[in-house]
């Protein structure tokens, strides 16, 4: 455990294993524990660098935030951990973050991943019960946390997992104005699909299951049809939080792609 300091906050920072480094970017609301699914594996022949993003876990939570700050975040963690370059794997709004930092950061990304998320070409606006919903007390969105239904995680999510989950997401520590400004933050962003198919020439491996809610299963196929060097893996049967509903493929996936990445790298 270990903290830096990034752009006037402190960001909670972790890293565990041996072998190629992988950064992971968590999404929006959750801190860097919600990886604890994929993590036994990567640990085991790969060296995993974790943080929390601002607002969530143990790190700062600060008024105003932008994709783009996150990502230097994410950039100064890997500084931090005394690495040049690494596979670099985010989910939801950590996928926006990491494509962002690919396109940001080219030099310092072996492969890019992006889990359930999409390019974000145009800004949003957050209005109605949305907005409410963001200024609301924390305790009431734990309350709605501990109500979620597994059936939430998709059909082929096997239950006890998507228990667990929900369990775990009832206990995870974050501040309703760095969760705010993690919304406004995505809101606000915007980037072009010329600069992403210029900027993300490295190895791409795209994941997404078919029943995801918050984040279409469109919008994952229209991410592999930007990048026509990508790779793409589909859940079937998986909602937005495809780490649980279908572990076990998700993350055989994203480890053969790493280990085929750093293979070619070798041969090379």
């Amino acid at each position: 455990m270990a903290f830096i300091q990034s752009s006037g906050a402190t960001i909670h920072w972790d890293a565990e294993g041996h072998g190629t480094p992988v950064l992971l970017i968590m999404g929006h609301l959750y801190s860097s524990r919600l990886w604890y699914p994929l993590l036994p594996a990567l640990t085991a022949n790969h060296r995993a660098i974790w943080f929390d993003n601002r607002g969530t876990g143990e790190s700062a939570t600060t008024s105003g935030v932008t994709i783009e700050q996150l990502a230097a975040d994410a950039l100064a963690v890997l500084d931090a951990a005394g690495i040049e370059k690494a596979h670099v794997y985010g989910v939801s709004m950590g996928g926006g973050i990491a494509a962002e930092f690919a396109m940001a950061y080219p030099e310092r990304t072996r492969s890019v991943t992006l889990g359930c998320t999409m390019l974000k070409t145009e800004k949003t606006e957050i209005k109605g019960a949305q907005k409410l919903i963001y200024n609301l007390p924390r305790w009431i969105i734990r309350a709605l946390f501990k109500r979620a239904k597994p059936e939430n995680y998709g059909s082929a999510a096997p239950r006890d997992a998507a228990l667990h989950d929900i369990a775990v997401l009832a206990q995870d520590e974050y501040t309703m104005p760095g969760v705010r400004a993690q919304a406004y933050a995505i809101a606000n962003y915007a980037t072009t699909t010329e600069r992403a198919r210029e900027r993300i020439t490295m190895p791409v491996l795209i994941l997404h299951g078919d029943e995801d809610k918050a984040v279409p299963v469109e919008k994952g196929r229209e991410l592999h049809a930007l990048l026509p060097h990508s790779e793409y893996v589909e859940f079937k049967g998986a909602g937005h939080n495809y780490l649980v509903a279908n572990n076990a493929g998700s993350t055989k996936a994203f480890l053969d792609f790493i280990e085929k990445v750093d293979a070619a790298e070798g041969a090379a």
